[in-house]
């Protein structure tokens, strides 16, 4: 009898354990489906967010000009835009990790509106650049990388953040030729009022789909709350193995390409001898690109490769695109040079985003991805000048010699280095 009991007892375990089985099943499940919808709203307040900021890019040099601001002074504005986002990279991120992902895209956004409303009513040059001053605060991108870094495992990681390229290719060709289309038919005040719509739109996407606490708790890492504006703590992130040298190699592996970008509307009136429209069309070849290779292709490379192999892989890449702007002579030869251009560019972007967020404890990653988004604004803050005297002693072919340089330079240091990095391939 005893026996009987004894078997209805453990069979009884077993049924238990069977049931409490599939229940944890079902629960990871659901709780797998919660962050693939969280990860798709945090892609889609990614893509408003630089919509919005392409479709204001594309109008501010009319606006500008429309209130009497000479090309020095349009010149001061953009490098003004640039140090604010410069400083405020770390500081949003340090703020993502004390507060939220989610307190953090709310700020993004409400800077935002704020921005785009100072700039409907910017009736003078003062008030232009007063408009400026929310763009300290305005990182979507970032705060969507911030939400994509917590929600994913390190294998993942680099494929999903590579995803973004999309947001950014339909921003660059929804906002340019939204830009455009509005201010030309309906006044170049209205681009704006969109803009801050949009932005208030976005607020309440974060408000409402993005939970209060994106990081899984299993991940989660008690963070101190310091000062947010503390330089100290930023700086301490540098000090973890491999990252000043990543750091270092993200900063100048792409900086002669950034600096031909950001002389690019000079290039393509005086070198090129495109007209606006040209160069719209350009821009929107460029943001397909960007689609294509940053949503599909290096998403395909990360789940077949290391990541020290796609960095070594995206510099000998670099290396070879400075050696074809340096012999490029028309736009066809740019059309050319801009495939494996956009492909170093975006594998270089995505695998150094993810080796540096691997590379700290998951409790900073939000001021390490604060610290890697001020790397554009850098360029964008000393561009103007160095780009204007390349472009102007030298030529269009000494931004390609200095990308060979550089990049040749940085591929020999990788070969022989050994950086230490917290890498696993997607299964």
């Amino acid at each position: 009898m005893s026996a009987v009991n004894t078997k209805a007892s453990s069979g009884g375990e077993e049924e238990s354990l069977k049931m409490k089985s599939k229940s944890l099943g079902k629960s990871d499940c659901l709780e797998e489906v919660k962050r693939g919808q969280v990860i798709l709203v945090a892609y889609l307040i990614a893509t408003l967010d630089l919509t919005f900021l392409f479709m204001q890019m594309g109008v501010m040099p009319y606006l500008a000009k429309s209130l009497g601001l000479d090309s020095v002074g349009f010149g001061y504005l953009q490098t003004t835009f640039g140090i604010l986002q410069l400083v405020g990279g770390p500081i949003f991120g340090r703020f993502a990790d004390q507060f939220g992902t989610r307190a953090a895209l709310i700020l993004s956004s409400v800077s935002g509106s704020a921005f785009f409303l100072l700039l409907s009513i910017s009736t003078s040059i003062p008030l232009l650049f007063l408009s400026r001053l929310p763009a300290v605060f305005m990182h979507g991108l970032p705060g969507a990388q911030k939400v994509i870094t917590d929600l994913t495992t390190p294998s993942q990681r680099a494929d999903a953040l590579g995803k973004l390229g999309l947001c950014f290719g339909i921003g660059i060709i929804i906002g340019s030729a939204l830009g455009g289309v509005l201010s030309t038919k309906f006044g170049i005040f209205v681009p704006t009022y969109v803009g801050l719509v949009g932005n208030l739109i976005n607020t309440m996407i974060a408000m409402v789909w993005i939970p209060l606490q994106a990081k899984p708790e299993s991940d989660d890492h008690v963070t101190e709350h310091s000062n947010v504006f503390s330089l100290r703590e930023i700086l301490r992130l540098m000090k973890f193995p491999g990252v000043m040298e990543v750091f270092i190699i993200k900063v100048f592996a792409g900086l002669p390409i950034g600096l031909f970008m950001i002389m690019f509307s000079i290039i393509s009136m005086d070198f090129f001898g495109l007209e606006a429209v040209e160069s719209g069309y350009l821009m929107s070849y460029f943001g397909v690109l960007q689609m294509v290779v940053q949503g599909l292709v290096v998403g395909k490379l990360t789940n077949h490769c290391t990541e020290r192999t796609l960095l070594r892989l995206s510099i000998f890449v670099f290396a070879g695109v400075g050696l074809g702007m340096a012999l490029m002579r028309t736009v066809w030869h740019y059309c050319i040079v801009a495939v494996p251009l956009v492909f170093a560019f975006s594998t270089l972007s995505t695998i150094t985003d993810s080796i540096l967020t691997k590379a700290v404890p998951s409790s900073d990653t939000g001021t390490m991805l604060g610290i890697c988004a001020s790397v554009q604004p850098l360029t964008r803050t000393v561009g103007p000048t160095i780009g204007g005297v390349l472009y102007k002693q030298f030529g269009v072919s000494s931004f390609g010699y200095l990308q060979l340089i550089v990049n040749t330079g940085l591929f020999v240091y990788l070969l022989k280095s050994k950086i230490p990095l917290r890498e696993k391939k997607s299964q």
